[in-house]
């Protein structure tokens, strides 16, 4: 397979156990975790949690990543469609309040065969870093009723510097506009999202001014009720990071982003504590469920 499936369009060659392009994965499904997670927001864990699958691999190179030992470090497990499918139901069948698919972008064909054509008994939650083909978003019409993408930036300058795409918001922009084009507005049911978008921004210490360009998009793009909107404080500085990154999102940077999103008339989503900002609520990829 020659992948042009995400925004770089590295024409690699990605064979069912050869690894190849950006994402550095092959072609079949690689994942280091299957868990029922209690960490998403709300709406999305019920009384369970969400039943997360924990791909390897990722489009994109940021530098702040909490999963890189699995995004950018190759930990994982590589898996059959087949045994994928067995995946999602184990954890349906543990109470999972909907299928959290975490960075799967990279293994899209794969992951529709194990979904197939029947519908789940729970959402299918498509959770990615926004870094979206709409075109390849376009093949999972009718199998994702949920989407729950970042939006990491909408300046060109960070993006380049901390996930080395300056382009990140000329994709992330009409991939999300293409994720709403198939749930239209978001709908609850008893406090669980059922269907919609939900969009997620990770303030980043140091750049307010992104993280306003973000708010002001989403503001400016959707009416009230339409989406969600869940503006994140769990930053939290890796090994090695430099200058603003090295340390975390100060109280006084949350609670004007926080500010500004309400001034600008988002109220439909969430706010997050900033004692989210723990290593221990990254979970621990000993390739459990897996």
């Amino acid at each position: 397979m020659i992948c042009h499936l995400c925004p770089r369009n590295c024409g690699a060659e990605r064979t069912e156990d050869s690894p190849g392009g950006v994402c550095h994965e092959p072609w079949l499904p690689v994942a280091a975790k299957a868990m029922l997670h209690r960490w998403e927001e709300p709406c999305l864990t019920g009384d369970r949690g969400a039943g997360c699958v924990f791909f390897s691999g990722c489009n994109l190179r940021c530098c702040f990543c909490q999963n890189a030992v699995i995004s950018q470090q190759g930990l994982g497990k590589p898996l059959t469609a087949a045994r994928l499918r067995e995946i999602f139901w184990a954890l349906v069948e543990q109470g999972a309040a909907c299928l959290d698919l975490v960075t799967p972008t990279h293994f899209t064909p794969v992951i529709l065969e194990a979904l197939g054509r029947e519908p789940w008994p729970v959402p299918v939650v498509w959770n990615s870093g926004g870094y979206e083909k709409p075109e390849t978003l376009r093949r999972l019409a009718g199998k994702v009723q949920v989407y729950l993408p970042d939006l990491k930036y909408a300046l060109p300058g960070p993006a380049r510097r901390y996930s080395a795409a300056a382009d990140y918001f000329d994709w992330a922009a009409p991939a999300i506009l293409e994720m709403y084009r198939q749930t239209g507005p978001y709908r609850m049911e008893n406090g669980l999202l059922k269907s919609g978008v939900l969009i997620r921004h990770l303030l980043l210490p140091g750049e307010m001014e992104n993280t306003r360009a973000v708010i002001d998009w989403v503001a400016e793009t959707f009416r009230p009720g339409q989406v969600l909107f869940s503006l994140m404080s769990q930053y939290t500085p890796q090994t090695g990071a430099q200058g603003t990154l090295s340390r975390p999102v100060t109280k006084a940077e949350y609670r004007a982003a926080a500010a500004y999103m309400e001034n600008c008339g988002i109220r439909d989503g969430y706010t997050q504590e900033r004692t989210s900002a723990r290593e221990e609520y990254t979970p621990e990829f000993d390739l459990g469920g897996i």
